[in-house]
């Protein structure tokens, strides 16, 4: 770590956080002329279209998070198309009148600008492929893009290091889709959305009895290697963000997965050239030089990975499942409700607007906290949870909620301490005017505080920049992470992995509420300080990094919603583009 990086990081937060009097530097306004195609594609790459299966009944949204509950899949082309069509897939299209219809996708996107890009590297796979191979996933048409066949060697040479049957799932982030709306604070929201994806892969792989394991021990030039995408120049360049074991679940699963990178394959990949030339995705572009900056002083840089909760490792020498999280930190687990998981992964929106008068009772709203928790509720063995499960590292982030309509409890301010070291560190950073009470009927295992009692609804709309939403839902909430003292123990890419953290916890929070029977929406928009100073936070060593909102969505009757991949059905097409790119 150089000590200029890290100021680089702690200089760039400061200067995107928005104010009162001023927001992060941004134009100001969209230029439609240059508004980004959210679509990648490798032309002259060879495309292996993905099968568009049908949704099943099983396993049910509950069972995911019952360890040992979905029987194991085979890896095949029917597995591989339903993990993608779960997790990176278009979900639908919205279309109002007068106006091109824009999609939707399964992760979520800040704006629905869609920086993320998704890669499968697996050896062969039946009925898709003989080869071992890296591939892009194409969302538009659900397919793959073969862009380097990997020698048997090769693929082997990862494959020893993981569990029977492992594929490896790469997220890349197009900064230059996220910074045409949002300016200089884009860089946040990438890593937003890179948390969302990371999860959407879990909950997708979850479906198939699979589990993911992010492997944070390759470099971003490793990755860039392995993902070719290292020849990528200027804005529309991908930024390589990281890489996800997933493989099906064995009785030992690995709380992590460390991947030496091999010696002679960095070599071999730098003598041969990819197949397929990205597509442009803007006519022009505003540069953001605050963001390349930071990106660069972020990076994965080659070193080993620090810990400090060391896992053991197994008599297979993969590392065994281990906890950082005190095992009492869980509410006792509920019962499964008949909701088929698919449905709800394919159903997830983000409401646009909330009714102001739908509640949650408040056991539900202790379910749904319960299901935030590092720790599992729903074993004996008290194994790390879905999606949490596959982040290497110690949680480092903790929620101040913003209660509005919960029956039978009292609206207020509260804090739910993911960690029980967090709830000593926030007590000395917090107001001392906190009452630090127990909320009635709140489980022995769940560690919330109720902190202030009050009608928080104008705090929350106004520090959510004024947004309706925030005040207009069953709660509200933000993410507050370890901060500063975080990225000085492990360096300047410990910045966007903060993000990453809250952006899983986001995913649920989407899913829970469609399971709950209502709706979720991210907000990226809030006035970073203004919400210290409610919670009487002065230094670094906690900052909120994404707000959300949970309630009753009001749903805009004047759109309408077509199939994800109608345009794949012969003789159907979508509205052209408008902005004179070539239509993917």
């Amino acid at each position: 770590m150089s000590q200029n990086s890290l100021n680089v990081a702690l200089e760039y937060h400061e200067r995107t956080k928005h104010h009162f009097d001023r927001y992060a530097r941004s134009l100001g306004y969209l230029d439609w002329a240059t508004q980004p195609n959210p679509f990648r594609q490798f032309e002259g790459a060879l495309r292996l279209p993905l099968d568009e299966p049908p949704l099943r009944d099983e396993p049910a949204y509950d069972a995911l998070f019952q360890p040992g509950a979905v029987a194991a899949q085979p890896v095949n082309r029917q597995t591989i198309s339903r993990l993608f069509y779960h997790a990176l897939a278009l979900s639908a299209w919205k279309q109002a009148p007068g106006t091109p219809p824009w999609s939707l996708r399964i992760n979520p996107s800040s704006g629905a600008l869609h920086p993320t890009e998704g890669y499968l590297v697996a050896g062969p796979i039946d009925g898709l492929s003989t080869v071992a191979a890296v591939y892009h996933y194409a969302a538009h048409q659900h397919e793959l893009e073969q862009r380097r066949i990997l020698s048997a060697e090769d693929w082997h040479s990862f494959a020893a290091q993981m569990p029977p049957g492992a594929v490896l799932i790469g997220l890349t982030s197009i900064h230059w889709r996220e910074s045409w709306k949002y300016g200089e604070r884009a860089f946040r929201y990438c890593h937003h959305d890179v948390g969302h994806a990371i999860a959407a892969v879990a909950f997708a792989a979850a479906t198939l009895g699979w589990q993911a394991r992010l492997v944070d021990s390759l470099s971003a030039d490793e990755l860039a290697l392995l993902l070719d995408t290292r020849h990528q120049q200027g804005p529309e360049a991908e930024h390589p963000d990281c890489v996800l074991a997933v493989f099906p679940a064995c009785d030992r699963p690995p709380a992590a997965i460390d991947l030496a990178w091999p010696a002679a394959l960095g070599a071999r990949l730098q003598r041969t050239e990819p197949i397929g030339v990205p597509n442009r995705l803007s006519r022009d572009h505003q540069p953001w030089p605050a963001i390349d900056k930071v990106a660069l002083a972020t990076r994965r840089e080659p070193a080993p990975r620090a810990a400090t909760c060391p896992p053991a490792a197994d008599a297979a020498g993969i590392s065994a499942a281990s906890s950082c999280e005190d095992s009492d930190l869980a509410a006792p687990p509920r019962s499964v409700r008949p909701l088929a998981a698919e449905q709800i992964i394919r159903q997830r929106r983000s409401a646009v607007a909330l009714d102001g008068q739908t509640a949650l009772d408040r056991d539900a709203f202790y379910a749904m906290l319960a299901r935030l928790m590092p720790a599992s509720a729903e074993s004996a063995r008290r194994p790390r949870a879905l999606p949490f499960a596959t982040l290497p590292w110690p949680v480092h982030v903790s929620l101040a909620l913003f209660v509005h309509r919960v029956g039978r409890l009292a609206p207020g301010l509260y804090l739910l301490a993911r960690d029980l070291r967090h709830a000593t560190a926030l007590r000395g950073s917090l107001r001392t005017q906190f009452l630090w009470q127990r909320p009635d009927g709140c489980p022995a295992g769940l560690p919330l505080w109720l902190l202030l009692q009050a009608d928080c609804r104008p705090a929350a709309r106004t520090i959510s920049c004024h947004q309706a939403i925030a005040a207009d839902g069953v709660f509200s909430l933000g993410m507050l992470a370890e901060f500063e003292p975080v990225l000085r123990e492990f360096g300047p890419p410990a910045y966007p992995r903060l993000f990453w953290e809250a952006g899983l916890i986001g995913q649920v929070l989407y899913l829970e509420a469609e399971a709950a029977g209502i709706r979720g929406t991210g907000i990226g928009c809030f006035f970073d300080d203004a919400m210290h100073d409610v919670l009487g936070i002065r230094d670094r060593r906690w900052q909120t990094l994404y707000h959300f909102t949970v309630g009753g969505p009001v749903d805009d009757p004047r759109l309408q919603t077509i199939p994800p991949y109608a345009h794949r059905t012969p003789n159907r097409t979508l509205a052209p583009r408008t902005d004179g790119l070539p239509a993917v």
